[in-house]
């Protein structure tokens, strides 16, 4: 069986300058935690596809649920999951509500990722 190591250094030699430099740029420990957790919801196939399709439309949770095959109530669910994560917004009309994606951040998001993964 081949082993699909990634390749290390030949010599154990720290780069001292180089961590240093590098470790003054990175963020704070809660910022790239924040970070993480955001990529935490992109890890939910069923976000990205509530995601996607908010990124063609505004749409209310009667028609995602339609769209994507699955309850009101799951659909609601990760919604909430969305807007708790300020990737959705939502509007109301009478009795209706609408949601889209919060802002252009999230059109980006999605727009690099799917670009990445076709490449």
């Amino acid at each position: 069986m081949e082993r699909m190591d990634s390749p290390c250094c030949e010599e154990n030699l720290v780069h001292q300058d180089a961590v240093e430099q590098v470790r003054g740029l990175l963020p704070p420990d809660e910022t790239l935690y924040d970070l993480a957790e955001l990529f935490k919801i992109f890890g939910d196939s069923t976000r990205v596809k509530i995601l996607y399709a908010l990124l063609e439309s505004e749409l209310c949770v009667c028609d995602i649920a339609k769209l994507m095959e699955v309850s009101q109530s799951a659909v609601s669910h990760q919604l909430r999951v969305l807007k708790a994560s300020k990737l959705v917004k939502f509007r109301r009309e009478g009795k209706t509500v609408y949601y889209s994606l919060a802002d252009e951040h999230v059109i980006r998001i999605l727009s690099q990722g799917m670009e990445h993964i076709l490449e």
